[in-house]
């Protein structure tokens, strides 16, 4: 099937080699939220990899709120060293540090990485963390997404809205800031070898300055990519391209379009054009500025909001996870003696075996990691 994207006189030419090949695009303002134009944007697709942006927003949010520190380890699991197809191939028991963990996932879109992340933020449980995922997406205004994994690998309940990954993408400039700079990477050496970022309007597109790309044989080709242009931030968004040409072609048309708008004052367009649905159960989304207010709140949304408050007692802390029970008792003896902290050998549903001490309070368990980093144990406080 064939179509063609209306063009704004004189910002383009008639004819455009790619109009025929992509589900949905959109350019908008990161600063204000404003739509500049939109095509399909609240069409329900598949969101493949821009399945990460969250993610790491939540693991920015870990950060921020001292649950994670740059320089922490995260061990692999097993389920995490099977992930495919795109990974870094880490091996089950061994350890990552969470910088390059985010690099991992922002640069190279590593899925065995994103796993990591997801395991070791929500108790070693990645469908909890996409249940946090889910809930997190509605306390920031996003109504038609639902997260099955935290990698965007393919499963027909994990679904977005190029509406949405635009108003999650913000919430990221918006909320963590500091932390903006990862999705700029160009590229990244980890253990020898050089990673390439997919986005390739990064060396390009004058002006840009991040963010994702996506792709799985259901979804095609997707790329949020976001630039300046003098006093203007702008942020463009393709979902379902046919291939990595025309998903940067488009993006880069969309922040040209969205340029030319500003600067000669013109209206915001919307436009549907005859794609086949993927799902027809689409819910009726706010208005734009309505959800941007919302995703981009002065404060960012605590994820523990709708579940109970760390009081005395709710956290732990975990020292490892091993590949046998016998190391996992070997580290909990090595806590015993240099800590003086009761901690348990146990199993796990991911193969492991790991080690925790639990019915902390928050200050308790803050100072015992603190004091497991002195002895050179490796550890990270759970609630």
């Amino acid at each position: 099937m064939r179509r063609m994207i209306p063009f704004l006189c004189g910002l383009f030419l008639c004819a455009n080699v790619y109009a025929a090949q992509y589900r949905a695009a959109l350019v908008a303002d990161m600063d204000t939220g404003r739509v500049l134009y939109q095509e399909n944007a609240n069409q329900l697709n598949y969101p493949a990899s821009l399945t990460k942006i969250m993610t790491l927003y939540l693991t920015f949010d870990a950060l921020e709120h001292k649950r994670l520190a740059l320089d922490d380890y995260l061990i692999v699991s097993q389920a995490a060293a099977n992930a495919e197809p795109v990974k870094l191939g880490l091996a089950a028991g061994s350890k990552i540090r969470v910088e390059d963990a985010i690099k991992a996932v922002a640069v190279y879109s590593a899925n065995d990485v994103a796993r990591v992340l997801a395991e070791n933020l929500k108790g070693g449980q990645e469908e909890s963390f996409a249940s946090l995922m889910t809930r997190v997406a509605r306390e920031i205004g996003l109504t038609n997404t639902n997260f099955e994994n935290s990698s965007g690998l393919p499963n027909d309940d994990h679904m977005s809205t190029a509406r949405d990954i635009a108003l999650l993408s913000m919430a990221v400039y918006k909320h963590y800031p500091q932390y903006w700079h990862f999705f700029g990477i160009k590229s990244w050496v980890y253990n020898g070898k050089t990673y390439t970022n997919g986005n390739r309007l990064l060396t390009s597109y004058n002006g840009c300055d991040g963010m994702k790309t996506g792709y799985t044989k259901k979804s095609k080709y997707s790329l949020v990519a976001t630039a300046h242009r003098g006093n203007n931030h702008l942020m463009s968004v393709v979902l379902g391209a046919e291939n990595k040409d025309v998903r940067a072609n488009i993006a880069a048309q969309m922040l040209n379009r969205g340029f030319a708008m500003l600067n000669n004052g013109d209206t915001p367009v919307a436009v549907t054009t005859p794609v086949k649905p993927i799902e027809q159960n689409v819910s009726q989304p706010t208005t734009m500025v309505a959800a941007y207010n919302t995703a981009t709140s002065a404060v960012a949304p605590k994820y523990t909001q709708s579940a109970p408050v760390a009081k005395s007692g709710s956290a732990g802390v975990q020292f490892g996870a091993f590949g046998s029970m016998s190391a996992a008792q070997v580290q909990a003896n090595n806590v015993k003696n240099k800590l003086g902290v009761n901690a348990v050998a146990e199993s796990t549903e991911t193969g492991l075996y790991r080690v925790r001490a639990y019915g902390l309070s928050e200050g308790a368990a803050q100072q015992i990691k603190s004091s497991a980093a002195t002895h050179g144990i490796d550890s990270y406080v759970f609630h």
